[in-house]
């Protein structure tokens, strides 16, 4: 890293970690160096900064990691889609409206959904179910009978039954049919309920959008009637005097849709199939685009994986053009529009927040003490070539450190050299590397190699949490997610790192940061002071992160604290879940924690039997394993 040594403000840190960029109106940097979180974009009078939070919550017993949501986002959130999609309705004189849906897979989490069906009531915002558990649950948080039931996903009988009982009980539940195999089982089932079902069929569009989830569309996607099919459906619903209940087509193009273009296209291609099931004499009323509003995670508003190349009024007005221009064309009426926007419903909602426990640093100070008397002379040669080193040469004492350590390392190993010496060695090395880099920063063109010693130099950031828990696409899929330091954003980032977490996994860490050219392989922090608690945040981390988080080293579900933020710059604390205690997790995976317990009281008293301890060390020893099976399965002060 190189950073002038000016006086470093809040607005550098502010401007180095893309806060404007991502942070959506919601978050920013105040003078004293402290990040800000807002209810509603722009409304600095009710920010609140986000360590007098976290130290609200220490005070009430919760330990880091913590998963914290502002309540009051995900309602901006949620009236920020509708009122965008009912202005662009408004301003384009479309005669259909909009109702949204949202997925439940994306955040199934019994809080998340309650306070969207609280939210979303005032815009009928419903839900969407992909399996018979979030059907159940559906059923339950749903009180609106406005509000669109959408039923997605392999379906049995069961589920097809649950689906129409909703209706029956007045839920406005829509059947989605995504293989050719469901319908003559809905047709059965609504027989043998006397029902009659709402229908929906989700069809296989050829077009497809680029990233992760591409293979969501196109014509080798899982789910999703082809053209054949659909015709096939619609006779079959002829016959049994049922094409009246086709009343939705569906489509989904993927879950992060980075560039507009794609989701245009798709637009265009969907209302194609619409007219012509409408022209079937189907009684079509909706149009389901399914998901795909992306989030910008790393600020660059380009169409890269982490980012989306269209503003959300842009993407509205975009998709309400498309449907009325086709569809105008084919003398069709215009459809209500349905999305199941989920991502971008609850991604701002929830941040998690974490303390750094212990460094590793890698750079390392000029040596300036003569070399011991004796000592090999591949060690001089390296001693040197860094003494040797100019702005001239610096490609050509890379070339030669890399050389001497690996014929260092090849004596070390055959026996040659002792431990101090290869000791000696690798401080020598790492000091060479530090130097270098310095001087490339002031050179025009250096070779990949050298730009990317900065990674190799970066210091390791131990930090209490678990990647594959809290984290898991940063893992799985490399995902993009803010990273920064809380407070102490007025002082210079005087280090760089990587952030490796408690597991005892290579694969544990986070060493890929957003960056306005992509990303960069450390990230800008504080050297940590011995009396003070370090705090990181990942943001925008309540989309997928919470479900799709697994039991790596049984390390369980973090804290989770609510707040909602007030108009005076006040807060207050809604809602705590404590996170999985050791016991929890033991449970997960089939122990029994009372047997485990009996089992190691045997253990200690043996141990007594064979004078190993006393009676009273059984005891406290015993009650240090109780506690321990109490307590959280992350780092405790």
């Amino acid at each position: 890293m190189n950073f002038t040594f000016e006086r470093w403000t809040a607005t550098k840190s502010a401007e180095l970690y893309g806060v404007d960029d991502w942070g959506a109106g919601y978050f920013k940097v105040d003078d004293a160096g402290d990040l800000m979180v807002m209810p509603y974009p722009g409304e600095t009078g009710s920010a609140v900064r986000i360590r007098d939070i976290v130290d609200g919550i220490k005070e009430r017993g919760l330990d880091m990691p913590v998963l914290l949501r502002i309540e009051n986002i995900l309602n901006s959130r949620i009236s920020d889609l509708n009122d965008s999609f009912l202005s662009a309705i408004a301003d384009l004189d479309y005669k259909g409206s909009f109702v949204g849906a949202y997925p439940i897979k994306v955040n199934q989490q019994e809080q998340v959904v309650e306070k969207i069906t609280q939210f979303g009531s005032k815009y009928h915002h419903g839900l969407e179910a992909g399996s018979k558990a979030e059907l159940i649950a559906a059923m339950a948080m749903l009180r609106d009978k406005e509000a669109p039931l959408i039923c997605n996903g392999y379906k049995d009988e069961e589920f097809i039954d649950l689906g129409l009982y909703a209706s029956k009980i007045g839920l406005f539940c829509i059947l989605v049919v995504e293989m050719p195999s469901e319908i003559p089982l809905i047709i059965a089932r609504a027989k043998a309920l006397n029902a009659r079902p709402v229908l929906g069929i989700r069809i296989k569009l050829t077009s497809q959008a680029g990233g992760h989830w591409s293979d969501s569309g196109g014509d080798r996607s899982i789910f999703g009637l082809n053209a054949t099919q659909i015709v096939e459906m619609v006779d079959l619903l002829k016959q049994e005097d049922m094409l009246d209940c086709l009343q939705l087509v569906h489509y989904h193009l993927g879950s992060q849709i980075s560039n507009i273009r794609d989701i245009r296209i798709a637009v265009n291609e969907a209302c194609r199939v619409f007219a012509g099931i409408y022209n079937e004499g189907a009684n079509l009323r909706f149009l389901d685009l399914g998901g795909g509003l992306a989030v910008d995670y790393d600020g660059s508003q380009s169409n890269y994986l982490s980012s989306r190349n269209y503003s959300l009024n842009e993407y509205c007005v975009d998709i309400v053009e498309g449907v009325m221009t086709t569809l105008d064309e084919a003398g069709i009426p215009h459809p209500d529009i349905i999305t199941e926007s989920g991502r971008s419903l609850v991604a701002y909602y929830s941040m998690l927040l974490f303390n750094v426990l212990d460094v590793t640093r890698f750079r390392t100070d000029s040596i300036t003490e003569p070399l011991p008397a004796g000592c090999h002379p591949q060690i001089r040669y390296m001693h040197e070539a860094m003494t040797g080193l100019t702005f001239r040469n610096v490609q050509e004492c890379f070339n030669d450190i890399l050389f001497y350590r690996e014929e260092l390392r090849n004596l070390f190993n055959h026996g040659k050299i002792s431990l101090r010496e290869r000791s000696l060695a690798e401080q020598i090395f790492w000091a060479t590397m530090t130097e270098i880099s310095k001087k490339a920063k002031e050179i025009k063109n250096v070779a990949p190699e050298i730009e990317d010693i900065d990674r190799a130099l970066a210091d390791i950031y131990y930090c209490n949490f678990s990647v594959f828990q809290s984290l898991p696409d940063a893992w799985a899929i490399e995902q993009l997610f803010p990273v920064m330091p809380i407070h102490r954003l007025d002082e210079h980032p005087d280090r760089s790192a990587i952030l490796a977490d408690i597991t005892c996994d290579c694969d544990g860490k986070i060493d890929r940061f957003i960056d306005s050219h992509g990303f960069r392989r450390y990230l800008p922090v504080h050297t940590l002071k011995d009396s003070e608690e370090y705090y990181l945040g990942v943001f925008l981390v309540g989309a997928y992160q919470e479900t799709l988080g697994d039991l790596h080293n049984l390390l369980g579900d973090t804290n989770v604290v609510t707040v909602r933020l007030l108009a005076n710059g006040e807060f207050e604390y809604v809602n705590e879940q404590e996170g999985d205690t050791v016991s929890d997790m033991l449970s997960y995976v089939a122990y029994d924690t009372k047997r485990l317990m009996t089992r190691f009281r045997e253990t200690a008293e043996k141990a007594v039997r064979q004078g190993l301890i006393s009676a009273s060390e059984r005891r406290e020893i015993k009650q240090a394993y109780e506690a321990g099976m109490r307590g959280y399965t992350y780092f405790e002060r």
